[in-house]
């Protein structure tokens, strides 16, 4: 059986458990406390991370290059494009999510608001509270300036850019940090995106201590 360690409200697990589901991988998932450090998972990946998904006897780390792997492993159905400037594309937007907005948006938003209390490393800090609420801001107007142009974020096709953008946005949901108000246009990608059966999985999560507002797995809002 495959195994992906992995954090709930992770946007690179969820990342990587799109692709999985999309793609129609049975996956044991695992709940991996990395931040304890623990020697067994240090062994499966020593730089002390999620997730790691084990499959075909390896251990394999970093979001990215696991999703990667999984499209050239399981070409059908397709979450790259097949001509090399659409691959670009969709590449420079999951560093986009996986990079800037996480730096900018998930660090300041979930991991103050959740991550530090999980991990018994203090309280929010306030100013970077207040940095990730104007910050998101200034995202939501970049994707809705790129899904006013396009199908979906990278194109006409959906992509690993779409699963990256709405693994970010689905932890941040369920702290309700998105105001789904500011753009009709993402309001209805994500209604799209997250009524597949790949995201259901998602839509069940729950954190102790960390109850979902009642509109996250509300595929109408």
């Amino acid at each position: 059986m495959n195994r992906l360690f992995h954090v709930p409200l992770s946007p690179f697990c969820r990342k990587v458990r799109l692709c999985l589901a999309e793609k129609k991988i049975e996956v044991e998932l695992v709940e991996e406390r990395y931040w304890e450090q623990d020697p067994d998972f240090l062994r499966r990946n020593p730089a002390a991370k999620v997730p790691v998904l084990k499959m075909d006897g390896k251990m394999m780390a970093e979001s990215s290059a696991i999703c990667e792997y999984l499209e050239e492993k399981y070409p059908e159905p397709a979450l790259m494009p097949r001509d090399p400037d659409g691959r670009y594309e969709v590449r420079r937007l999951v560093s986009w999510f996986d990079d800037k907005f996480h730096h900018e948006v998930t660090s300041k938003l979930l991991y103050e608001r959740v991550n530090k209390k999980i991990m018994g490393t203090g309280y929010p800090d306030s100013a970077n509270v207040k940095a990730g609420a104007k910050a998101v801001k200034y995202h939501l107007d970049y994707m809705h300036w790129l899904l006013d142009r396009r199908r979906w974020l990278a194109g006409e096709s959906m992509s690993m850019a779409d699963f990256a953008a709405a693994a970010h946005l689905s932890a941040l949901d369920y702290i309700s940090d998105v105001d789904w108000n500011r753009s009709a246009v993402i309001k209805d990608w994500y209604a799209t995106i997250k009524s597949r059966p790949a995201f259901r999985a998602i839509l069940a999560d729950q954190v102790p201590g960390f109850p979902p507002p009642s509109h996250y797995a509300d595929l109408d809002f």
